[in-house]
């Protein structure tokens, strides 16, 4: 379930910028606030249908039950659920409905995806649902039992599915090339730090951090907080752009600076280890992309599979190829010599071709369905 919010967004206290860090595992269950029911039965809830339109005012529970048959044409379709108000709400998932750690293999990261995010009220919020995925249920808390709408409907082509299918099709297949591009290495770096400066930070600072467990351990802290802060100002970043250019500016070019220093000072991977390792990192990443950015699972299944099949078989092929030119060598015959003919060898072989080239001429033009006066007249010179 991924959450979109409206122009008004309540802004939250700075300090729980910081809760994922202290303690990350409790980040991935949604918090609950007094207005909801600590625990949900079916009977309570309202289930959505497609074009399906409620209005009500008082809190309630809403549920989506994909029961659509599988059809290609839906591979990136989300059901879309946009709740709407003049005043503020406050959506929250289920979790006993959706559980993430019931999920098993990739599926885990789609509902990590799906469920993470859900803090901050606002007066309008768009929610996608999973169309063929497990069921959906959220709770809609209204401010002031302000009237809100709940209105459904199918979006056949998600955007950010696509976008995310296509970023994992090609973070896997030019995983070797930007592995090895000293282009991409500054890139990453640079846009890494701008963007995740807790992590680059740590980065910085892993030399003075004795234990390796400590480092993993604030380096989860790190991305949980770094993620936790761009989804908490992506809504205020048109306005701070807007309002404060030159402050955003300010840090981009400073912090910009420091990442490309620190990336110039290490400079780029040498190592063919080192390579690797980012080479099937980013392998792995698009190969999640992938699967977040497909709506059917065994579609997505699919796809994964198959790219993974074209990757190891290309190892075989090449062996197999290098086995045949080895093999065509074998029975091939030996090193022709070469054997250069004398000035005198050279005359005598070229009077010799030349007097057979004319007596087959000869029979050629003696032959009875021969075009005799034909050739005579195409010829420049007929009596020579």
């Amino acid at each position: 379930m991924q959450l979109g919010s409206g122009a008004t967004r309540q802004r939250l206290p700075p300090y729980l910028v910081l809760l994922p860090l202290l303690c990350a595992p409790a980040a991935v269950r949604p918090v609950r606030s007094g207005g909801a029911p600590a625990l949900l039965a079916e009977n309570n809830c309202r289930y959505l249908e497609t074009m399906d339109v409620s209005r009500s005012s008082e809190p309630a529970c809403y549920c989506y039950i994909p029961h659509g048959k599988i059809q290609l044409k839906n591979i990136w379709s989300t059901i879309q659920v946009k709740i709407s108000s003049s005043e503020t709400f406050e959506v929250m998932s289920i979790p006993e409905e959706r559980n993430c750690q019931s999920s098993e293999n990739l599926a885990f990261f789609k509902c990590l995806f799906n469920n993470i995010w859900h803090l901050g009220v606002s007066n309008e919020t768009t929610i996608s649902a999973s169309l063929y995925g497990e069921k959906t249920c959220f709770w809609v808390q209204p401010m002031n039992k302000a009237p809100f709408t709940v209105h459904t409907k199918l979006n056949m082509l998600d955007r950010t599915l696509f976008l995310l299918f296509l970023t994992g099709i090609l973070l896997f297949h030019f995983a070797h090339n930007l592995s090895r591009s000293i282009t991409f290495y500054y890139s990453a770096g640079v846009t890494f730090g701008v963007l995740a400066t807790l992590v680059f930070l740590l980065l910085m600072l892993k030399r003075f951090i004795p234990k390796v467990s400590t480092f993993w351990i604030l380096m989860s802290g790190c991305w949980i907080s770094s993620l936790y802060f761009l989804y908490t100002w992506k809504e205020d970043l048109k306005w701070l752009w807007h309002h404060c250019t030159h402050y955003v500016l300010g840090y981009c070019l400073i912090v910009g600076s420091i990442s490309f220093g620190f990336c110039h000072k290490h400079g780029p991977l040498k190592s063919e280890q080192s390579m690797n390792l980012l080479m099937w990192t980013l392998q792995f990443i698009g190969l999640v992309f992938i699967y977040i950015g497909i709506s059917i699972p065994v579609v997505a299944y699919a796809v994964i599979v198959t790219m993974l099949c074209s990757k190891i078989l290309h190892y075989p092929l090449r062996v197999f190829g290098y086995i045949g030119r080895k093999a065509s060598r074998l029975f091939t015959s030996g090193k022709l010599e070469v054997h250069y003919l004398t000035e005198e060898e050279y005359r005598e072989q070229g009077e010799q071709e030349t007097l057979k080239a004319l007596e087959d001429l000869r029979t050629f033009c003696r032959r009875p369905d021969f075009p005799s006066w034909v050739a005579v007249v195409k010829l420049q010179s007929p009596q020579r």
